[in-house]
């Protein structure tokens, strides 16, 4: 319990430390004028309170990524604890924070846009396909995920009505609730009920933290650095446990829905609270659940063998601990986390790629049928990818969702650079992110396959040309000035 109880202390300091000094570095200025007051349109860009951005901003950058991929990186044993601390605090909450900011000093700007501006015309428009490609694959996991739940509630996944049968009949549930959220003001749904999932995410984390500190369970120490992980040759930890540990730690996905929320703030001031405060309350909620997974079936090794028993099903495993430590109240907000959370983060994915397109296409979404027009390409898209096999859409997710973030990095180090600011911290994880993204990229299964030492010589030299791409582009910007 020392380590759990050791790292949760330095996640809710860094708040203090770390934080204060990135929004002294950013010189965050409260009396700046913001995007919700300069590019008003009651749409997109709407001034809310700090605490419903704060919400919004959890629930939008959570999913299901906190409690999931922090169940399947436990199985990884306690040096889990330590990837999700430090790289919660020096990887995902700075670049959240870092990200978040950009986008406000630029008027909302979406991801693809900023990195254009950064990092040039060829990474935009890799970044604009990319994005939009990565946003609409979250929509579509988000709607196969809980339908499958919803189904399994109910006893039927079709619809019989006499002779008429609706097939898939939860997905279409899940997609007019995405049109309605995609379509309408910030404010009408998003800004009403996001902040009431937000909260039910945050008491589910309390009530498991509660029942892991008077329950009796005993949470294992960290000791070594060992990999405990069932068939560690086959998954080492790196880069397998870095990229099973996406949103606990680091993801890209979260760079893509500041831009949502930095319309909506009020000053400056509020983006260490709702970029580094919710990216910090994002990486407790993963530390809680790890803690909790390793503890509540007696340890590593009981914990990977039950996984496997499952079929590494993190939904299992999320169920029948929220279950039988929290009784009726936890199957209540388990069935918010695994059903209303996703189903969340799916429809704010479609809104960034609306908002992604309408940027680069220079389209004005005041009107419904301006948007109409850019929505019902995607959700076409996004309900074809449904009817692919779940197990192939979500193989890729996450290396596509940490390779994102490699990108964001690289264009936070540029413009702190520029600023004549410490761009060490982001040049640092940017390296890092880069090395792992490529060596899993070469060497796991679902990739390349080669063998660890090929993967990681090949992933050291992609990151050694990506930094000389890097002193490159630095150097132009240098002469230009």
């Amino acid at each position: 319990m020392i380590t759990f109880a050791l790292c949760l202390i330095l996640l809710a300091l860094s708040y203090f430390t770390y934080g204060r000094y990135l929004e002294r570095m950013f010189a965050a200025d409260p009396s700046r004028n913001v995007p919700s007051q300069s590019c008003y349109d009651g749409v997109d860009y709407v001034p809310l309170p700090k605490w419903k951005t704060f919400l919004i901003q959890l629930l939008n950058i959570a999913g299901l990524g906190p409690i999931f991929g922090a169940v399947l990186g436990a199985t990884y044993g306690p040096v889990a604890f330590l990837w999700i601390t430090f790289g919660g605090i020096f990887f995902g909450a700075m670049h959240d924070y870092l990200s978040g900011m950009i986008s406000l000093r630029n008027n909302g700007l979406s991801l693809p846009e900023i990195v254009g501006k950064y990092l040039g015309t060829g990474a935009k428009q890799f970044m604009r396909i990319f994005t939009i490609f990565l946003m609409v694959l979250v929509g579509a996991v988000f709607m196969l995920g809980p339908a499958d739940i919803l189904g399994n509630l109910a006893g039927f996944a079709d619809l019989n009505l006499g002779k008429i049968t609706i097939p898939n009949f939860w997905v279409w549930i899940i997609l007019a609730y995405y049109v309605l959220a995609t379509l309408l003001p910030v404010d009408k749904i998003i800004g009403k009920i996001y902040p009431l999932f937000g909260a039910a995410l945050i008491l589910m984390a309390v009530g498991i933290f509660a029942a892991l500190i008077f329950g009796g369970y005993n949470v294992p120490e960290l000791t070594s650095l060992a990999n405990m992980k069932s068939d560690a040759a086959r998954f080492p930890i790196v880069p397998t446990m870095f990229i099973t540990i996406a949103c606990g730690a680091i993801s890209g996905f979260h760079a893509t829905q500041s831009p949502l929320v930095a319309r909506c703030l009020t000053n400056e001031s509020q983006g260490r609270p709702v970029f580094f405060g919710a990216m910090i309350s994002e990486s407790m909620i993963a530390l809680i659940w790890a803690a909790m997974a390793m503890a509540f079936f007696g340890g590593v090794d009981a914990l990977n063998q039950e996984l496997a028993a499952s079929g590494n099903n993190a939904a299992w495993a999320v169920d029948l601990i929220a279950n039988t430590t929290l009784g009726r109240v936890g199957a209540i907000l388990a069935l918010l986390g695994v059903v209303a959370a996703p189903i969340s983060s799916g429809d704010t994915a479609f809104r960034s790629a609306r908002l992604i397109i309408a940027d680069f296409l220079g389209i004005q979404q005041r009107s419904y049928r301006k948007r109409l027009y850019i929505c019902i390409p995607l959700f076409l898209v996004g309900f074809g990818i449904t009817l692919v096999e779940f197990d192939i859409v979500w193989r890729y997710f996450a290396w596509a969702n940490q390779t994102l973030a490699v990108v964001t990095l690289w264009m936070i180090s540029v413009y702190l650079y520029g600023k004549r600011k410490n761009y060490l911290l982001a040049l640092i994880p940017a390296l890092a992110m880069t090395f792992i993204t490529a060596d899993y990229l070469f060497t796991s299964r679902e990739m390349m396959a080669l063998d660890g030492t090929t993967g990681g010589v090949l992933g050291g030299l992609l990151t050694a040309v990506i930094l000389g791409c890097f002193i490159g582009r630095v150097r132009k910007r240098e002469k230009n000035e």
